[in-house]
C-alpha cells in the first residue's frame, strides 16, 4: 500500500506537468484525489488493513494528499495565467485603449438659471445678499405688514418649529428686514435669492420647497415707473429681447401699490396654448414699491425714501423656459432627466 501512494504521486506530478486544459486537470484531480479518487479510497480502507500498517499507511496518503493538492492548485493558477496571457493575445481586450472616463457632472438646471439670473442683475447695480432661511415669525410675517392673526398669512402655509416664534421662512422678504437694517440710512440695490418652505401638497406644479429670487431697491426719488422699467429689462434680457412684458395690478401685504409682471409666452410667441391657457401671457414675477411700514420697520423714513421690491420662482422660470411639465423633477435626482441640461 506504501509503495502504491508513491506511484500515484509520481505518476499524478508527471501527468500534471504535460496537462494544458483545465477540464483535463479537474478530471485528473477528481481521479485522484476527488470523493471518488483512489487515494480518497485508500484512506477509506485503511481500517482493514492490519493493525500495525495503519499509522504509516495513513501518514503517508495524508501527505501524499496535501502534496497533490497543492501541486493541482499551482497548475491550475498556472493554465489560468496562460488562458488570460492568450486571450489578450488574441485583441479580445485591447490594454493600450484608454479607459472609460469618469463623469464629471453638470450644473443643475435650478443652479444653471440662478447664475444667469444672478449675471443680469448684477449687470444692473444689484449685489446678492444672503438671509437665513430659519427666521422668527416677527421678521417673516410682523415687520412685513403682517401682524399676528392678519387675514394675509393665510396666503401662506408655514412650517412652524418645536420653539415658539421659529419658523422655516415662507418667503425670501423677511431678507428685506435684515438688509435694510444692516444698511440703512445707505441706498441700497441687492437681490435675495434662496430656499423657502411652504407646507403645500406635492403635485406637477407645487413643492414644499423651492427657490425664490428677491429683489429690494431703496433710496431717493425712486417710482413706479423705476420698478416699471427695471422689471421690463431684466424679462427681455431673460427671455428675449423683442418680448413683451405687461403688469397687472395685485396685491401684496408688503408693496403699495403691487403688480404682477407677464411676459408673452416664450412658447407660443403669445398666439396661446396649454402653458399660457391660451392667454398668451405667462406669469413671471410679483413687485410693487415698498410699503412705508415695512420702510420704517428697515430703519427708514418713509417720508425721505422709497423702494421697490420684487420676487420670482426659479423653479417656475425654469419649467417655462424649457417646457418642463412636473416640478417634482428637479428633485427626483433622475440622470435621465438632468442630463438633458
Amino acid at each position: 500500500m506504501l509503495e502504491r501512494l508513491r506511484e500515484i504521486e509520481a505518476e499524478t506530478l508527471k501527468q500534471l506537468e504535460s496537462i494544458e486544459d483545465r477540464g483535463a486537470l479537474h478530471r485528473l484531480e477528481s481521479a485522484t484525489i476527488g470523493k471518488k479518487g483512489e487515494i480518497t479510497g485508500i484512506l477509506r480502507s485503511i481500517g482493514q488493513l492490519p493493525p500495525e500498517e495503519r499509522p504509516a499507511v495513513g501518514q503517508l496518503a495524508n501527505e501524499v494528499k496535501r502534496r497533490l493538492e497543492a501541486a493541482f492548485a499551482e497548475r491550475e493558477e498556472y493554465l489560468r495565467q496562460q488562458e488570460l496571457a492568450r486571450s489578450l493575445e488574441s485583441g479580445a481586450i485591447d490594454v493600450t485603449l484608454p479607459g472609460r472616463p469618469v463623469p464629471t457632472g453638470r450644473l443643475h438646471p435650478i443652479t444653471r438659471t440662478l447664475r444667469e439670473i444672478y449675471a443680469i442683475w448684477a449687470e444692473m447695480g444689484f449685489q446678492i445678499y444672503r438671509s437665513r432661511e430659519v427666521e422668527e415669525d416677527e421678521v417673516n410675517f410682523t415687520l412685513l405688514n403682517m401682524p399676528p392673526h392678519h387675514p394675509a398669512r393665510d396666503m401662506w402655509d408655514t412650517f412652524y418649529t418645536t420653539t415658539e416664534g421659529v419658523l422655516l421662512r415662507t418667503h425670501t422678504s423677511p431678507g428685506q428686514i435684515h438688509v435694510m437694517r444692516e444698511y440703512a440710512p445707505e441706498p441700497i440695490r441687492v437681490i435675495l435669492p434662496g430656499m423657502v418652505y411652504r407646507y403645500e401638497q406635492i403635485t406637477a406644479r407645487s413643492e414644499i420647497q423651492f427657490n425664490q429670487v428677491e429683489g429690494l431697491a431703496v433710496g431717493h426719488s425712486i417710482h413706479m415707473s423705476d420698478l416699471k422699467g427695471t422689471m421690463a429689462a431684466f424679462a427681455r434680457r431673460l427671455y428675449g429681447a423683442d418680448r413683451r412684458v405687461r403688469f397687472r395690478c395685485s396685491h401684496f401685504p408688503f408693496t403699495e401699490p403691487s403688480m404682477e409682471v407677464d411676459v408673452e409666452c416664450i412658447l407660443c410667441d403669445g398666439e396661446g396654448c396649454n402653458v399660457c391657457k391660451h392667454t398668451g401671457w405667462l406669469e413671471i414675477a410679483g413687485a410693487g414699491m415698498v410699503h412705508p411700514v415695512v420702510l420704517k420697520n428697515g430703519g427708514y423714513d418713509p417720508a425721505v425714501y422709497s423702494g421697490f421690491a420684487f420676487g420670482m420662482g426659479v423653479e417656475r422660470i425654469t419649467m417655462l423656459r424649457h417646457g418642463i411639465e412636473d416640478i417634482r423633477y428637479f428633485w427626483g435626482n433622475d440622470l435621465r432627466f438632468l442630463e438633458q441640461f
